[in-house]
């Protein structure tokens, strides 16, 4: 077997069930791929336990038949960016604080191999944006949102909205999100965006701190070109793609559309998403 392992580096709490598991690899005859900066913390910490670390990438170039990722909702964005638009099976370790798209806690760590071989996880394939324009120094895909945003210290922005090459409106924020069904939950939700399902067609358009109320956030169908010019008083504003962000001249333009391809996110199969949502949210 072949695991690709992506993680944060900040594991002091847990590096005896890492040990474990990577001595459990290794008595397995697993060949473990790991991103540089984790495998630097771990041979620190636990040098005794990376003998199952065949290679170690700073991008990851090769097939593997599972690729985990250790940590919290953002080192999972980081490890879709790790794995270079690959199609492999992502399954989250949480040891943050959410985990949306987590599938299992640390604690469950012990059983993964025997669960993942019974066929406890099944995959989603999870749709992503992509900035068509401008060019990016950075990857420009993005599996939970992208955002137009005010620079510090700046007044609102004006993000004057076509979809589709129809005008939509020109939302006076300081900011504007668009984000996929799996980033409703995450910086779209926090400005009263909504939660849609994994497996819905859709976008949404969230405005941040809206400066007129009738400034509503809008679902539209993943078939659609959202192009977004912004303008304000300021000389620049800021382009964030899950979290990778630049700054950009006032009045450039940004135009977004679904991804060519997908993410397979696995999921344990007990676990779906309204479970999820109850578990992560606190309901009732």
């Amino acid at each position: 077997m072949k695991i690709a392992i992506y993680g944060s580096r900040h594991q002091d709490a847990y590096l005896d069930i890492l040990r474990d598991f990577l001595l459990q690899l290794a008595r397995e005859n697993a060949e473990v791929v790991m991103h540089p900066k984790l495998y630097n913390y771990l041979i620190r910490c636990i040098p005794g336990a990376m003998a199952s670390v065949r290679r170690v990438m700073e991008q990851l170039d090769c097939n593997v038949d599972l690729v985990l990722s250790i940590g919290g909702d953002g080192t999972f964005l980081r490890t879709v960016q790790w794995t270079d638009s690959r199609p492999l099976p992502i399954l989250g370790v949480n040891t943050g604080h959410l985990g949306f798209l987590t599938a299992i806690g640390i604690d469950e760590l012990p059983q993964l191999l025997d669960e993942y071989r019974a066929g406890a996880f099944i995959s989603e394939q999870r749709s992503l944006l992509q900035v068509v324009e401008p060019q990016l120094p950075f990857c420009k895909y993005a599996l939970n949102e992208i955002t137009v945003a005010k620079d510090a210290n700046a007044s609102m922005i004006r993000a004057c909205t076509h979809v589709d090459g129809h005008r939509l409106c020109d939302y006076r924020a300081d900011g504007l999100i668009v984000a996929t069904p799996t980033g409703s939950t995450a910086y779209a939700m926090s400005v009263g965006g909504p939660i849609i399902a994994p497996d819905t067609p859709a976008f949404v358009l969230a405005p941040i701190a809206a400066h007129s109320l009738s400034m509503r956030p809008l679902v539209v169908g993943d078939a659609s070109r959202i192009d977004i010019e912004v303008q304000g008083r300021a000389d620049r504003f800021r382009l964030s793609v899950d979290g990778r962000s630049v700054s950009l001249a006032m009045g450039t333009g940004i135009s977004v559309v679904k991804a060519p391809y997908t993410v397979s996110v696995l999921r344990h199969r007990d676990r779906g998403f309204a479970a999820v949502l109850n578990s992560k949210l606190g309901w009732e």
